[in-house]
């Protein structure tokens, strides 16, 4: 009798088990990939400030016209233009969630033809930044990226 009750224990824990794995596989699923593509203008002497518009598209077909912003501060010079700033997202169960201040700290330089990437976090949403444009900037500052509805 007590190996019964002892099969059907281990039977239904794996069971349990079973149902939990496969409810973390349905979670990660229910989220999507969403990515980032804006057009940023911004100039620094010591602050920093840049302003722009972009979209936020998402695997499931939703798209979200938005503003980005960033403002910061630290030893920091120039003035560019970024016309095709690419951003990828990790994975949300709600574009909404990617809406809002993101923090980094960033070193950037260029002359002429300008780069930049960065990896900025918010919460448990992190954003990895890059794009390409002119100008001229060089500096290291820490900085607050908004992406807000537009």
């Amino acid at each position: 009798m007590m190996v019964r009750n002892g099969l059907a224990f281990v039977s239904a824990l794996g069971l349990l088990l079973g149902l939990g794995t496969a409810s973390a596989k349905a979670a990660d699923a229910a989220k999507k990939k969403c990515d980032l593509s804006f057009s940023l203008t911004e100039w620094a002497a010591i602050y920093e400030s840049a302003k722009g518009t972009g979209t936020i598209t998402c695997d499931d077909g939703r798209s979200i016209p938005v503003t980005v912003t960033s403002k910061g501060a630290g030893l920091t010079a120039g003035k560019f233009r970024i016309d095709d700033g690419h951003g990828e997202f990790n994975a949300v169960k709600n574009p909404e969630e990617l809406l809002g201040s993101y923090g980094a700290a960033e070193a950037h330089g260029g002359a002429v033809k300008s780069g930049q990437a960065s990896v900025l976090t918010k919460g448990k949403v992190n954003l990895a930044l890059a794009g390409h444009g002119e100008g001229w900037n060089a500096g290291v500052a820490i900085d607050k990226f908004t992406i807000a509805r537009r």
